[in-house]
Parts: C-alpha cells; structure tokens; sequence
C-alpha cells in the first residue's frame, strides 16, 4: 500500500476545508432571504444580460419609425426625438455593462435598481414625445400608425423587463399615458375607442407579465434547490474523501503494528509457554511450594490463550488484505473431521458431552487447503463444546450436497442464538447475549475466520439457531474442489505371468477395457490441470490419448 506523506495530506485537508466552505457559504447566500427579494440580484442580472444581448434592436425600429413620420411631422422634431431615444437607450446601456461587469459581493442591489428604475422612465417619457409630434396630422392613417407602434414598443419593452416588475411598469406606462392622451386631445369618438382600448391592451400585458415572471421566480427557485443539493453532495463527497484518507491511513497504521506484533509479541510469549511448561512440569525437581506450580500452570494458560488470539487476528487481518494463500492438496473431508473429533474429544468428556460423527456414504476427495478446513472444523467443534451445556450432545454430519459437492454440519443441544443476534455474531469480535452467560471466554473471531476461510474456497457457510434448541452450523464445499473417484487399475487378461502373454485384438472387450482404464486416469490428471488453469486464467489442451496396439510384456 503507497504511503501518504505529511504534506499531501495537508493540502487535501486545506482543499476539502476551501470545499466546503465555499459550499456553505453559497448555500447560505440562497436560504438568507424568502419571496421575491432573495433572488433579486438574479433578475436584476437577467434584465441587463437581455438588454445588452437586444441592444440595436429598439433604436432600429426607433429609425424605423422616424423615416416613416417624416411624412407628416416636421423633421427637425424627428430629429430630436431620435436623439432623446439614443441618449436614453444608451444610458441604460451603460448602466447594465457596469451592473454585470462589477462582482457579486461589491453591488448594491437596491440602489442599482432604483438607478434602473429612473433610467427606463426617462426612456419611457423619450418615447411617449412621438405621440404629440403626431398629434398635430389630422390623417387618420397616421394615428393609427402610431397606436401600431406604441403597442409593439411596449410589447417588446415588457417581454425584455419582465425578470423585474418595477421596470416593466415604469417604462411602459409613460408611453401608454402618452398615447391616451394623443387619442383625447382628437375629440374624437373613435380615437376615445383607441384610448381605452390602449388602456386594456397595456392592462392585458401587465398581466401576462406578471405570469411570466412567477415562471422566472420558479424556475430560480428550482434552480436554487438544484445548487443546494449539488452543494451537499460536494460537501459529502469531501467528508467521504477525508473519511477514506482516514482509513488509509488507519489501515496502514494496522497493517504495521500486526506486523510488528507478529513478531515482538510472538517471540516472548513462546518463551513464557516454553518456561512455564517445564516449571509446571518440574523438569528439573519438584517446587518446594505446590502453589508455585499451579501459578507455572495459570501462566502457560494464560499465554496460551493470548497466542490463540494474536493468531486469530492476524489469520482474519490476512484474509481481509486479500494476502491469506491457499496450500491445496487432495483430503478427505472425513479425515479432518475424524482428527478434530479426536483433539476436542477430553474436552467434551470433562463436561459430559458426547460428540458423534456421522458420514452418509464414502465420499471423494476434496482439493482444498488442509490447514484452512482444520481450522473451520476444530473451530466449530470448540465453539460447540463451549455453549452445550453438561451432559448434552454435538453431531457431526458430512455428507453429499444436491450439486455435487460437500458438506460438514455441526448440530449442538446449546442454548441457541436470538434471530436478531445471528448477523452479529457472525462479525468479527462478535458475541451473543447469551455467550457471557453460558460460555467459556472468547474473542469472538472464530466464526468470522471461518466464514471468511470458506469463502475464500468458493464455499458457502451458513448458521441457523433457535432459541433453546440449539445451533446448527453447516458449510459446503463446490463441486469443483471435488476429485472424481476412479476405478482401481488392473489387467484382468494376464492372470498367469509365468505363462506366455497373448496379443490383444483391438475389436475385443478386453482392449476396450483397458482402454476405459487409461482413459480414466488421464481424466483424472486432466481435472486438476483444468482447475489449475481455470484458477490462473490460462488455457490448457487436453491430451490425446493415442493407444497402439500391442503385446503386454512379462513383468509389465
């Protein structure tokens, strides 16, 4: 595992720090205000970015439209009004470049409104001047032109302030109230009619964008959820990754003390068993005090039980690196149980237990790791001898599964496990409620390491109990790791050395025989080979079996 220096994990942290600090603060920012205010800044930014993105489109049609009254109005007004229109367009041009060129942080919100605000009523009374310039054609043509261009003015005016309502009315009512008035200095009941009815045409639009900008405040608000979330998941992904440096780093940290304790704890502690064996044993005379031997006898204990569980350890903390190396080699799963039974069997006998093994029918070998499946069987024997109580009974059963491969169960009279205590004791270090009461001391690694040995063998491991019925503890083996039985080899054709071999004939029952037997054993060779390639990922060619017709010899 690479190590991590000091000064990486330095910058991590500081670059995490940075992270979330810059995500609180921006979730902050968008939950400080309610309603319309607390996105303010965000429609002031969409009104400007919309005026500067249309900047020559108004003044065009404001050309457009002073070509077109030079029919009946003077031109030097015309000109005028043009100018008023440009000077106008232009300061709030000026107005939105500064409002978005300047940062966030440095803006007055409310007072670059209000500047907006007066700048949008000077440009609205700029453009109500073209009704009194019309005002004085008595062609009814002409008025009806310039209602035309009213109406498509403030069209356009409101679809470009509608982000921000204030805008919207105080640039457009000038020119509504320019026009009503145009239409009642004519005196005039038709141009009335156009009066009122710029009135309800300006009304309509007034509403229509008020609509339009609810939709903004949602979409805002939408869009500010949406940055909030993303900001908690950036913080928790920092967390997370700080959390994972952590682990690295504290799985180093492990991985060099298992290291060092393997050896400096290991080492005196065979001393201390090695020691306290021969005082127990008074290899060189008896102690001239007794109690000095049954101390040489807590000692040895003592140690003995600390060895065990410094090995546990170290055994799960391999399995879990991934490092824990299989040592395969063909064993009967029978053998391993028969050995176990044997080394538990004056423990049982001490509590009045009787132990009975149990094989269905003779069964295969199995490839496995030798040391791996002793130490899951003496485990779940130990464990059973532990919770039963005196005078009860353990049953050993290994047998057959229904895919062909193998099983060993362990079934105890004990006082069982709770339902919901069965995932924690399957965890490394853990015990159930009733184990302090019932049983011997523990550390509650042995059913983890067995679980995880089986694992490793592609096995499957399951426990069940039932409260004050007992525990029955199963594991099986794939039929993979199975080796396939074989027919002894033998040559029924020669029954007599001394006598004179005869040919064989290749279309005889004898020759087929024969064949069958040879075939079965390169068969045989051909499994292992094909699970070792399948292990390592490489291919493997069978061999072709090429028999030749032939004479047995005298003596083989």
């Amino acid at each position: 595992m690479p190590q991590i220096k000091p000064s990486q994990q330095i910058t991590s942290q500081a670059a995490n720090t940075r992270l979330v600090s810059s995500v609180k603060e921006a979730r902050d920012r968008l939950g400080q205000k309610q309603g319309a205010e607390r996105f303010e800044y965000e429609l002031l930014l969409m009104f400007a970015r919309n005026e500067l993105t249309a900047s020559l489109s108004i003044p065009l049609f404001a050309v457009i439209l002073a070509l077109s009254t030079t029919i009946w109005a003077p031109i030097t007004q015309i000109i005028t009004w043009l100018g008023m229109i440009f000077i106008t367009k232009g300061i709030i041009l000026i107005l939105c470049r500064r409002f978005t060129a300047l940062p966030r942080k440095d803006l007055n919100v409310a007072l670059w409104r209000r500047r907006l605000t007066i700048a949008e009523i000077f440009y609205g009374l700029a453009w109500a001047g073209i009704a009194f310039i019309a005002s004085q054609t008595t062609d009814q043509a002409a008025h009806i032109f310039i209602f035309a261009s009213f109406i498509a003015v403030i069209s356009i005016r409101m679809m470009f302030a509608s982000t921000v309502m204030p805008l919207v009315i105080s640039g457009t009512v000038p020119m509504t109230l320019a026009l009503v008035t145009h239409f009642l200095l004519l005196q005039t009941p038709f141009y009335w009619a156009m009066a009122a009815m710029a009135i309800g045409i300006h009304a309509y639009l007034i509403f229509l964008m008020s609509g339009l900008n609810s939709t903004v405040h949602a979409m805002l608000e939408y869009r500010a959820e949406k940055d909030v979330l993303i900001g908690k998941l950036e913080e928790a992904k920092a967390f997370s990754d700080d959390a994972r440096k952590r682990a690295e780093e504290a799985n180093l940290a492990k991985s060099r003390f298992l290291a060092t304790m393997s050896h400096e704890l290991r080492t005196p502690l065979n001393a201390i068993l090695g020691f306290s064996e021969v005082m127990k044993s008074e290899v060189f005379g008896p102690h001239s005090n007794p109690t000095y031997r049954e101390y040489a006898e807590d000692i040895h204990t003592s140690g003995d039980h600390l060895l065990n569980l410094i090995n546990e350890i170290l055994d799960l903390s391999r399995i879990e690196a991934e490092r824990y190396e299989l040592h395969e080699q063909s064993i009967k799963l029978i053998d391993i149980a028969d050995d176990c039974q044997h080394l538990i069997s004056m423990r049982a006998r001490n509590k009045g237990i009787e132990i009975q093994l149990i094989e269905e029918h003779e069964l295969n070998p199995l490839w496995v790791d030798e040391r791996a499946i002793r130490q899951v069987c003496l485990n779940l024997l130990s464990n059973a001898v532990k919770f039963t109580p005196q005078n009860g009974k353990i049953t050993m059963k290994i047998g057959q599964t229904d895919d062909g491969g193998q099983y060993l169960c362990v079934e105890d009279t004990g006082p069982g496990i709770p339902e919901d205590e069965i995932e924690k004791v399957l965890k490394p270090f853990g015990q159930g409620s009733l184990a302090h009461e019932t049983a011997e001391g523990g550390t509650g690694l042995g059913l983890a390491i067995c679980q995880k040995l089986i694992s490793i063998h592609d096995g499957h491991f399951s426990l069940k109990s039932e409260l004050r019925q007992g525990t029955t503890v199963r594991f099986e083996i794939p039929k993979k790791r199975v080796i396939a039985g074989m027919a002894p080899l033998s040559n029924p054709f020669i029954e007599n050395w001394d006598e004179e071999p005869q040919p064989l004939d290749p279309n005889s029952k004898e020759f087929e025989d024969l064949t069958s037997q040879i075939q079965n054993i390169i068969k045989t060779r051909q499994v292992k080979r094909e699970y070792y390639a399948n292990r390592d990922n490489k291919e493997y060619d069978a061999p072709v079996l090429k028999l030749k017709t032939a004479t047995p010899q005298k003596g083989g």
